[in-house]
């Protein structure tokens, strides 16, 4: 008929674990991004502040406006020089954002279809056994229909060897009657013969 609800509930959790799973990745890759992001934060303030601090000091210095103009540019090359390898690794980082995304979209898929799949077959198992039990239930709706039949069956035989027997008692009785009646009959007759013959010879002595 269906899957029992066990076999559900266990399925909706696996299939929670697949989606889940397939984005941990992703889940990863950010919290590493926003980590570095929050480091390089950090060295970018650590960097303004020591060029805040070589301003300052160069600005209380009298006579020194060669000496710190080349100080300034050569903290801002420096700092030029981290930005632009900061944006370098930040974009290597999105880059390996991007391409693990990619590839859990593509499991994502992968696993979607597997789950279609399963559930096509499961749909199909949960037919077959529904067709198996239609069947059982058929089957022993015929069983017992037979069992029924014999069962009839049985009791009319054993009606039938009833008045057999009931016939071949009274049977038996007809033929002894008959057999009294022979011999009561030839008694008579036997009787009547004599009879006859003392009659005839009482006649015959009468004419003599």
């Amino acid at each position: 008929m269906s899957i029992g609800w066990q076999e559900e509930l266990r399925q909706r959790l696996v299939d929670r674990n697949l989606r889940e799973s397939a984005y941990a990745g992703i889940i990863e890759q950010y919290r590493r991004l926003a980590q570095q992001t929050r480091l390089l934060k950090e060295r970018n303030q650590s960097l303004l502040r020591a060029v805040g601090t070589v301003r300052s000091q160069g600005s209380g210095v009298a006579g020194s406006t060669g000496a710190l103009g080349g100080e300034d540019n050569a903290v801002r090359n420096a700092y030029i020089a981290s930005l632009e390898s900061q944006i370098s690794s930040l974009r290597d980082e999105m880059a390996a954002v991007y391409k693990t995304q990619g590839q859990n979209a593509q499991r994502l898929l992968a696993m979607n279809e597997t789950l279609r799949e399963k559930e096509e077959v499961s749909r199909g198992a949960a037919d077959e056994l529904r067709r198996a039990k239609e069947e059982s239930v058929t089957l022993r709706r015929k069983v017992d229909q037979h069992n029924e039949l014999m069962q009839e069956r049985d009791e009319r035989l054993q009606t039938l060897h009833d008045e057999i027997q009931a016939l071949e008692l009274e049977l038996n009785q007809v033929n002894e009657r008959n057999t009294q009646l022979k011999l009561d009959n030839a008694s008579l007759l036997s009787r009547w013969l004599d009879k006859m013959n003392d009659e005839a010879e009482k006649m015959n002595s009468a004419n003599m």
